[in-house]
C-alpha cells in the first residue's frame, strides 16, 4: 500500500523582479518543508512575471543558474521541489519555451516539460493574448517518477485539453500538476470546474499552484491554488489574493480505490475515438 505523500501548493505574486521573486519563492518552499512537505510545487512563470521584453534577460538553459540554486535548497531540505515553470532558451531567436522543471531531492533536474499548448485566445471585451509570439510548445507528454508517486506534468492552459491529462493517467500517473498563472477573467468563470473536472476524470490527485494578484505592468491573475482528490473534492483551496502556501496530506491508496470503483481507464473506447485520445 502506497504511502501518504505531504505536498504544498505555493502561491505567489511574482512581478518582473527575477531575484525578488526567487527570494519569495524560496522563502514559501523553505515554510512548507517545515509543515512537512516532501512535494512543494510553484506557479506558471514563478521566478518572472512581466513583459516579453524582459524575458532575454531571464531565459536560461535548463540546467542553469535558478536550477542549480533551487536545487541547492532542494537538497539540503530534502524536497522534490517542482519550479513550476521557466522561460527556457529554445534556440529560435526572439523565442523561448515555457519549462516545467522538477528537481528531486538530490538537487538534480528529475525531469522538464515543456508547455504544449499556447495561449493564443480572443475573448472580445476582456483578454487577447497570443503566447505563440514569443513561445514554441513542446512537443512531448511527460510523467515524473518522484518519491512514492507519479507526478504527470502540465502547464496553466493545458488545463483545457482533457485528452492530456487522460494520456498522463494511462501513463501511471496518480498525482497531476498545474502550476498556473490563469487569468483573472477566465480564471472566476472556469478555474475551479476545470480542475475539479481533471481530478474526477482520472480518479488522481490534482495539485495546481497560481499566481494571484496584478503586476505593475497590470498582468491580472487569478489565484486560488488548490489541491483536490481523486472524487473531486478540495482538500485545500486559497482565498487570498496575495501569497499563500497551501499543505495538505495525499492518500495516494485512494487513487487504486476510485479507479476500482469507477474503472473510467479500463473502460474506455479508444476504438471509437480514434488515435488522439492517448494511448489504446
Amino acid at each position: 500500500m502506497p504511502e501518504p505523500i505531504r505536498v504544498a501548493a505555493v502561491q505567489l505574486t511574482s512581478g518582473s523582479n527575477h531575484e525578488e521573486n526567487v527570494e519569495r519563492a524560496i522563502d514559501l518552499t523553505r515554510a512548507a518543508a517545515t509543515e512537512g512537505a516532501t512535494y512543494v510545487q510553484l506557479p506558471e512563470y514563478f521566478n518572472y512575471l512581466g513583459p516579453a521584453e524582459g524575458y532575454p534577460e531571464v531565459a536560461e538553459t535548463i540546467p542553469g543558474p535558478t536550477t542549480t540554486r533551487l536545487g541547492e535548497y532542494a537538497r539540503d531540505r530534502r524536497i522534490t521541489l517542482h519550479l513550476g515553470s521557466m522561460l527556457e532558451i529554445g534556440g529560435v531567436p526572439g523565442k523561448y519555451f515555457n519549462t516545467s522543471v522538477v528537481l528531486n531531492n538530490a538537487g538534480d533536474v528529475l525531469a522538464t516539460y515543456r508547455k504544449a499548448h499556447l495561449f493564443d485566445v480572443n475573448v472580445p471585451g476582456t483578454r487577447t493574448s497570443h503566447e505563440s509570439d514569443t513561445i514554441l510548445p513542446g512537443e512531448r507528454l511527460v510523467v515524473a517518477e518522484c518519491p512514492g508517486f507519479r507526478l504527470g506534468l502540465s502547464v496553466c492552459f493545458d488545463l483545457r485539453f482533457p485528452e492530456l491529462y487522460r494520456a498522463l493517467a494511462l501513463m501511471g500517473a496518480s498525482v497531476l500538476a498545474i502550476p498556473s498563472a490563469f487569468n483573472d477573467v477566465t480564471g472566476l468563470a472556469h478555474w475551479e470546474v476545470l480542475v475539479r473536472a481533471r481530478a474526477i476524470e482520472n480518479h488522481a490527485f490534482v495539485v495546481a499552484a497560481a499566481h494571484a494578484g496584478t503586476t505593475a505592468e497590470g498582468i491580472a491573475t487569478f489565484g486560488h491554488s488548490m489541491i483536490v482528490d481523486p472524487w473531486g473534492e478540495v482538500i485545500a483551496e486559497s482565498s487570498s489574493d496575495g501569497e499563500d502556501l497551501l499543505v495538505a496530506t495525499l492518500d495516494l491508496e485512494q487513487v487504486a480505490r476510485r479507479r476500482s470503483q469507477i474503472d473510467v481507464l479500463r473502460l474506455r473506447r479508444p476504438d471509437l475515438y480514434g488515435s488522439g485520445f492517448g494511448p489504446g
